[in-house]
């Protein structure tokens, strides 16, 4: 069995144990605040989220209205669940600040996007579905932790991705560089993943995640570090606005970087299935769509890996709805996408240890 291979069945077997592992209720433990408590307390074992007494007192109020916001939704007949997750004694409001990140702030700041080609234009005959986990071309689900850098996770999903279709080896590559190197944006405190990619063709490339970890917090950048490229680009197309056919092209052919807005109750509680709910455009936070499909009962859907760690949503990933009644698609998802170009197949040397 190829690497790809093996990596997509490993990605699905955790998906199955993850959902498993999901903290499950029913109407008994909402009967009352003792049961509700007894829940909580339940809730926090499982996640191992530690508070003193008076902490817990004030978090428990917010669990409470989040496990009814959870258990409310779950009734209804939506093709998308929610669960009790490790945000579950957080308000949206702090959950907001803490892992998202002011995508269309930086963007008003910088003006209008730059105008680049389109080399996938005239691409036809897509196929139906596309998943680039089982090319190989997906490395495991990262976590962004309480920093705003996930226009960098977003960042390397696109280069991580087009290197293994131009070179077929997968390197995992660092988010840290470009949170601690990259000028042009702020670190934890929100970035553009077009200025990432710019910055990476500027620099000679970008190093390993084993070379420059993930520390989840603003550093100085380390010259050292990033004296060892190990994957090249030659910079970036951004997909044309609000157009899902064209990003449809776009993702058939490479994962895609992408914003949307990501502040909504159920996304932050989203556990499986389509997601249908209800999201604006104030794009808020950079993800990748990594391929697209079709369910059985033939609602169309994007598969988006996001950095919040693996027991977020479907091990990591959220499938949204695709081809919506709106152009700029479901949470603005098409609103402001991008992609690496990357024309060789050639890479600075780089150590067998540093290899995904």
């Amino acid at each position: 069995m190829g690497i790809g291979k093996v990596l997509y069945v490993s990605i699905f077997l955790s998906m199955v144990l993850g959902l498993a592992k999901s903290i499950e209720f029913t109407e008994k433990d909402l009967a009352s605040d003792e049961s509700l408590w007894d829940l909580y307390e339940r809730w926090r074992s499982h996640h191992t989220v530690s508070r003193d007494l008076a902490e817990k007192k004030l978090r428990f109020n917010v669990f409470k209205a989040n496990v009814q916001h959870v258990h409310k939704v779950n009734q209804m007949d939506k093709p998308y669940k929610l669960k009790l997750n490790k945000f579950a004694d957080m308000t949206n409001h702090e959950f907001r600040n803490s892992y998202s990140s002011k995508i269309k702030h930086h963007q008003m700041l910088r003006g209008s996007r730059a105008h680049t080609g389109f080399m996938y234009e005239k691409a036809d005959n897509l196929p139906a579905s596309v998943d680039w986990r089982k090319q190989g071309a997906v490395t495991p689900v990262k976590n962004q932790g309480n920093c705003g850098s996930c226009w960098a996770f977003s960042t390397v999903v696109g280069v991580e991705g087009i290197n293994k279709i131009k070179t077929g080896t997968l390197v995992s590559l660092s988010e840290q560089e470009l949170v601690d190197c990259e000028k042009d944006n702020e670190g934890c405190n929100g970035g553009l993943m077009e200025n990432a990619y710019e910055f990476i063709k500027k620099e000679g490339g970008l190093t390993t995640e084993t070379v420059y970890p993930y520390s989840a917090k603003d550093g100085r950048c380390d010259s050292a570090k990033v004296n060892t490229p190990a994957v090249v680009i030659d910079g970036h197309e951004n997909v044309p606005v609000n157009n899902e056919n064209a990003l449809m092209k776009a993702v058939a052919n490479q994962p895609v970087s992408i914003a949307m807005d990501a502040g909504g109750s159920s996304l932050q509680f989203y556990s499986e299935g389509v997601f249908t709910g209800d999201c604006g455009t104030e794009l808020d936070h950079g993800v990748a769509i990594v391929g697209y499909g079709t369910t059985v009962d033939g609602t169309k859907y994007w598969i988006v890996k996001n950095s919040w760690g693996a027991e977020w949503g479907e091990q990591g990933y959220i499938r949204m709805q695709r081809d919506i009644n709106a152009e700029e698609g479901l949470c603005g998802l098409a609103m402001q996408a991008s992609y690496p170009v990357k024309t060789s197949s050639a890479n600075p040397k780089q150590s067998a240890k540093d290899e995904l």
